[in-house]
């Protein structure tokens, strides 16, 4: 078979891959999705954003979406300091229309979104895995080979690629400007529970986060009827473990009694999972500074703590504007660099925001401030918009956000030595450990 001919390349099928094939095509463009797995497949990262609601509906999927999901409205955060839970509503936030999303089991929701990629145009070639992209100078396009199925080799001549390969990383790893998060050295074990004890009425599909002694957990209830509960711990605690995944998920539940008590009577109906190397960035979004015709998008480009659930909602938000972009690139050549530029400005925006909170969440002054929410100057409201993942849309939460900040470092203020302590706890505990073998 010879070299295809198509504007645009799209590496990966999940969320930023398929939402970017899905607007590109729908304008017209000849797109191609390459895509290594052939859905459904196992992915984790099940809650949905506030955020992420008005996403789906200008793709078109919004009723297929509320159909597979479970409705959230709010976060929980328990912690083995605090005797209560604090429970934070959605409808807190600045702007109120931001008042729920969905949990959603990610093998459906994903191959939802490559379908409609399909249905608005986009060539989607699952079980292709891309094995080699060479660009030509002067952002004239792309080569890009990949492998089939049976392990026959295709080829394609693209104007543009845009890599939304996930963990994978292509062209981070292509361009050897993949780069951990210094600050954010985490690894996660995790399964799916069936008979677990989850709230009552429009609080049942609330995810809770459980602070323990090394990371936190999620709690995430899906509409199948499991739960999905996983832990981010440090590096070096996961290093530790001498038994099979199953019985140490089982061991780190122990560890979190009110977790515990929640799944009591529970049963684990799937694989238990573990990853390491959890957040990590890339030093650019696009291949500007290379002369090299592309964009990175989603996690791709970087992936932080998914303690706020940001994943998908990082993902799909960085698809529209890697599209924005990649219509300037296709219509106006010349422009390109000075279009890929501003893409990176405004994809670093949400990471950077969500990364300020990830950073200071085991400090507690930072706790202290979400285990006793106030109002104050708007502050709770301004914190909920980030939360709700109301980042790009214009809400004037900033200064808020920033009173909010102040009664933060007010608090470490008050209590410099615990605040000295938690520091080179964290500092010990974000180590570069090596994973073990099989993890």
């Amino acid at each position: 078979m010879g070299v295809q001919q198509c504007e645009v390349v799209v590496i990966g099928g999940g969320p930023a891959g398929s939402t970017a094939a899905a607007l590109l095509a729908e304008t017209g463009r000849q797109v191609v999705l390459l895509e290594k797995d052939v859905h459904p497949r196992f992915h984790i990262g099940e809650s949905l954003l506030p955020a992420n609601m008005p996403l789906l509906d200008r793709l078109g999927v919004r009723a297929e979406v509320d159909a597979i999901g479970m409705p959230k409205y709010g976060v929980e955060f328990v912690s083995p300091q605090h005797d209560h839970a604090a429970d934070l509503r959605f409808t807190d936030a600045w702007d109120k229309s931001l008042a729920g999303a969905l949990q959603v089991r990610r093998s459906v929701f994903d191959h939802l979104l490559l379908r409609n990629a399909e249905r608005k145009g986009a060539q989607v070639l699952e079980g292709h895995r891309v094995r080699q992209v060479e660009f030509r100078p002067a952002f004239g396009g792309a080569a890009v080979q990949a492998t089939g199925p049976d392990g026959t080799a295709r080829s394609w001549d693209a104007k543009l690629v845009i890599d939304a390969s996930g963990r994978d990383t292509f062209l981070g790893s292509k361009f050897r400007i993949k780069q951990k998060y210094p600050r954010h050295s985490s690894a996660a074990v995790f399964g799916h529970f069936r008979g677990a004890r989850r709230h009552d009425g429009s609080r049942e599909g609330d995810i809770t986060i459980f602070w323990f002694q090394h990371g936190w957990f999620w709690f995430i209830p899906l509409a199948d009827g499991t739960t999905s509960v996983g832990a981010v711990c440090w590096p070096y605690y996961l290093k530790s473990r001498t038994k099979p995944l199953p019985e140490f998920l089982a061991d780190t539940i122990a560890m979190c009694p009110r977790l515990a008590s929640r799944l009591e009577g529970a049963s684990r109906v799937d694989d238990v999972h573990a990853t390491g190397n959890y957040s990590y960035s890339c030093t650019t979004a696009h291949g500007a500074d290379r002369q090299a015709s592309c964009l990175m998008a989603g996690d791709a480009f970087a992936f932080i703590d998914p303690v706020f659930s940001s994943g998908v909602f990082l993902a799909m938000s960085s698809a529209f504007m890697a599209v924005d972009a990649a219509q300037a690139c296709l219509e106006q050549p010349g422009a390109s660099a000075a279009a890929m530029r501003a893409y990176e400005r405004r994809i670093r925006t949400a990471p950077a925001e969500f990364a300020w909170f990830i950073e200071r969440m085991t400090q507690p002054a930072m706790r202290e401030l979400f285990m006793y929410p106030r109002n104050v100057l708007r502050a709770r409201e301004a914190v909920m918009s980030i939360l709700a993942g109301d980042i790009y849309r214009g809400t004037p939460y900033k200064p808020s956000l920033m009173a909010f900040r102040t009664f933060y470092y007010m608090n470490l203020m008050r209590s410099p030595l615990a605040t000295f302590r938690s520091w080179r706890t964290r500092k010990h505990n974000i180590r570069d450990v090596p994973m073990a073998a099989d993890a």
